[in-house]
């Protein structure tokens, strides 16, 4: 595989008179986990849509594992593995039925798709549900069920659209672990999210996409450098003690304060953080004024996505609009053709 997993210049598509991607370019190194950030609707599943090659792009060029995605889609498919927003498993097939059908669907052998299928299952343990209907499992079994169906052909690169939408906070840790397990084993990962912190988490890289356009590029901690330096943070434990709080840390931040009434908390950016520190909690004691709280705070991925965008990574842009029956008879045929 060449050192370059994944190569995207100057994708655009368009809906109708909606432009869903407008000039995106990526670059995933091999063995690394990109992460594609950015709210609902600003053209992530679009991205994947198209390099996956269940949509073509109206411009500009895309490769996987060396392959043209719209010239070679097939190789594209023999290369990749593909978990989607929603778990895509069977629900009248068992768990060990499902992978042992996608192994089949990829050309396996018999022999080969029963024991792909039984190492998989105990990777992701569920091995002691393996034989009951996955409509019996909950949705953390089946979003795991659906990332094992995604590795049954042992990908070069596997996409994975918000593939912990909807989980439980346990269900996302294990989903981070597995993901981790993914790129140890020399997968490359393309990670499409709205959660900061999983981008934050596993993420080699980050492009923070927004409206269709790629605005920022770079590890967390370079993207995290944009805003600024550390924030100085104090909880005071009585509310007549805020105006007080506010002074101090607008005496030695670099930035107006900014005071949360209702939990008694003000914060401000600061340069030489210890020492604005050591200075802040000097002026309490000298004053008397007791803390519940206090501490540096480096910039967040939430920052960084709000001074990016203006708006919180949460916010929905523009959705890729609703296709009516020609819309839909159109991409129907532009797969076939693919």
């Amino acid at each position: 595989m060449e050192s370059t997993a994944v190569r995207v210049e100057g994708l655009t598509k368009s809906f109708g008179a909606t432009r869903a991607l407008d000039g995106v370019d990526l670059e995933i190194p091999a063995g690394t986990i990109l992460g594609l950030l950015g709210p609902n609707g600003a053209g992530k599943t679009t991205t994947v849509r198209i390099l996956t090659t269940l949509l073509r792009p109206d411009a500009g060029r895309a490769v996987v594992a060396g392959y043209d995605v719209v010239e070679q889609p097939q190789q594209v498919r023999r290369a990749i593995g593909l978990s989607g927003q929603y778990a895509a498993v069977d629900e009248n097939l068992t768990g060990s039925e499902n992978l042992y059908l996608v192994g089949r669907l990829y050309g396996l052998s018999r022999k080969a798709a029963r024991s792909r299928a039984t190492e998989l299952l105990a990777r992701f343990k569920l091995t002691e549900a393996a034989e009951r209907p996955s409509k019996t499992y909950s949705g953390g079994m089946r979003r795991r069920l659906d990332l094992a169906g995604a590795l049954v052909s042992a990908p070069q690169v596997v996409v994975l659209d918000e593939p912990t939408t909807g989980l439980d906070p346990r269900g996302r840790l294990d989903t981070w672990s597995m993901i981790s397990e993914l790129v140890a084993d020399g997968a490359t990962v393309l990670l499409t999210t709205q959660y900061l912190e999983e981008a934050d988490q596993l993420a080699d890289r980050i492009v923070v996409i927004d409206r269709g356009r790629a605005i920022a590029a770079g590890t967390a901690d370079e993207l995290k450098s944009q805003v600024g330096g550390e924030r100085l943070q104090v909880v005071v434990s009585r509310p007549e003690h805020l105006p007080f709080a506010q002074q101090v840390l607008a005496d030695v931040g670099i930035a107006e304060p900014q005071v949360e009434e209702h939990v008694r908390r003000v914060a401000a950016p600061v340069s030489g953080g210890t020492k604005a520190l050591v200075e802040a909690v000097r002026r309490f004691d000298a004053e008397g004024v007791e803390l519940l709280d206090v501490g540096l705070q480096r910039p967040t991925l939430d920052d960084v996505f709000l001074q990016l965008t203006g708006h919180l990574a949460e916010e929905e842009t523009v959705e890729e609009p609703k296709k009516g029956r020609r819309s839909r008879r159109k991409d129907k045929n532009e797969g076939e053709s693919a």
